[in-house]
């Protein structure tokens, strides 16, 4: 026979992720689990994950949120993709946008076709033949459009969302409270253990009160109360890769309408963001703490504020890297406390959702399978590895040499399946997803084109297509771009008609 279900689950932690496991959980087990979450509002959340990427679309249809409200909600805008501005060279610019490149051609993605052409002269700059990255500097942007041939670059428009971490968090808060989660006000001060197997039993509140659980999430951030200072699961340090350590954060007023993207603009000792809300606009300065100081980043960044600021500079301190199992015994670590890869490529919240979404397809049972454990582990360990090696592709793909961190970045040491990707795509612009993870063939073609890292050569099928072909090729998708880029609307437009903030 089975072991027993698991009945209760404990959440230690607020925020993103904890509301975010919260309302999944209750969504997918409605009414068959007892499901608690602790937080104390005397503990600030990091409140990262301002932008997204679009798989929280899915997430959103899990919990059936209706788009237009949520974007109200959480005073949201939308994202086509990323701006890179200076990274491989000071005055580069370059959009990592959603979505596809041209369109496939035989058996060939479009990109083997492109880099023929601009090796004849014949094509215009990568950006031009994506929908998202020739519409975000432009300032224009809608949703699906539903009267357009399936065939259209209109038919099928990916994007993902700018939003106020913080009214996103009180948003699925009242989801989840409504579906019957029950929320602890309150800090842990004690962690009780079985002796015999070292699981987690209960946590004990300030005031006394002992919760007992057979399911722990901590989604308590970087200090992982549960999974690290309780099980002592280990962490694997990537500062070598990932040599940012520092984050100095402030908003400001708008000024101007939002843009559909986020901008991240290479300084002297990192990045910064610009993230445009309906209300407000995000800033931050990511930078390595070994070249410059945490008042200096201040400094600098509200030196770059588009508008007036709003607050003071809040620092945050990391160390890149993750969790040596986030699932470890009876805690699942959610969010910061399993991990934490800098915000370049807008991750933080989609790991979160990953972390969720994998809990639920190896939902336990309360023999805690270590053969589910396992697999939970690896596949959590591959994903954000992965990740990481996209994020390291952005520093080392560089030619800059003016300040000691490029230097760092441009000759250091890299993981040998992101050496791997380098070589094949200079070689013959190829690439290869590995299984499911996040980033596919278009994200690595624009990061890897706007480094400035070229193919030497195309795959040989492309010479099948004769040159005329090859010529109306490029023409036709420039043009198809271009007209749908012209027929949609200004981003603010959209907002204002659809999904405009109270």
């Amino acid at each position: 026979m089975n072991p027993a279900p698991v009945r209760n689950i404990v959440i230690v932690g607020g925020g993103t992720a904890g509301w975010m496991a919260a309302a999944a959980l209750a969504k997918v087990f409605p009414g068959t689990r007892t499901i608690r979450l602790i937080e104390s509002e005397q503990i600030g959340t990091v409140g990262v994950g301002e932008a997204t990427v679009p798989h929280l679309k899915l997430f959103n249809q899990l919990l059936e949120i209706d788009e237009a409200g949520f974007v109200r909600a959480v005073k949201g805008t939308f994202k086509l993709g990323i701006e890179f501005v200076d990274w491989a060279r000071a005055g580069d610019r370059y959009v990592h946008g959603f979505g596809n490149i041209g369109h496939d051609y035989g058996l060939l993605p479009f990109h083997q076709y492109w880099i023929k052409a601009r090796q004849r002269g014949w094509a215009a700059d990568i950006g031009a033949y994506s929908l998202n990255t020739a519409a975000a500097p432009r300032g224009k942007f809608m949703t699906s459009a539903t009267d357009v041939p399936p065939e259209s670059p209109l038919a099928n428009i990916a994007y993902a969302y700018h939003f106020d971490a913080g009214l996103y968090a009180k948003y699925l808060r009242r989801y989840a409270e409504q579906r019957g989660v029950r929320r602890t006000e309150g800090r842990v001060v004690d962690v009780q253990v079985r002796g015999e197997d070292g699981f987690v039993r209960a946590v004990v509140m300030e005031n006394g009160e002992r919760i007992v659980g057979d399911l722990f999430l901590d989604c308590s951030g970087f200090r992982g109360l549960l999974i690290e200072q309780t099980l002592h699961a280990g962490y694997e340090d990537w500062s070598h890769w990932l040599p940012c350590d520092r984050a100095v954060a402030m908003p400001c007023e708008n000024v101007g309408p939002p843009t559909p993207f986020v901008r991240c603009t290479a300084r002297e000792a990192g990045w910064t963001w610009r993230i445009p809300l309906q209300h407000r606009t995000g800033n931050g300065y990511v930078y390595c703490s070994e070249h410059l100081g945490d008042d200096e980043a201040a400094a600098a960044l509200q030196g770059w504020l588009d508008g007036h600021a709003m607050g003071e500079p809040r620092v945050l301190r990391f160390t890149p890297g993750q969790r040596k199992k986030a699932w470890d015994r009876n805690v699942v670590a959610i969010g910061l406390a399993a991990g934490f890869l800098e915000p370049l490529e807008s991750t933080s919240i989609y790991l979160i959702q990953s972390g969720i979404a994998r809990l639920v397809n190896l939902f336990p049972d309360l023999g805690f399978s270590r053969v589910i454990i396992d697999r939970y582990n690896a596949q959590t360990a591959f994903e954000i590895e992965r990740i990481r090696d996209f994020i390291i592709l952005h520093y080392c793909a560089t030619e800059r040499d003016d300040s000691p961190f490029w230097r760092y970045c441009r000759t250091m040491d890299i993981p040998e399946p992101l050496a791997d990707n380098l070589r094949l795509f200079r070689d013959s612009g190829r690439f290869y997803r590995n299984a499911e993870e996040l980033f596919a063939l278009t994200s690595w073609v624009e990061v890897m084109i706007g480094q400035r890292i070229l193919p030497r050569s195309y795959h040989p099928a492309v010479d099948q297509l004769p040159e005329a072909e090859l010529r109306q090729l490029m023409d036709g998708v420039q043009r198809v771009i271009a007209a749908c880029v012209e027929a949609m609307p200004p981003h603010q437009a959209f907002i204002d008609r659809h999904c405009r903030a109270v």
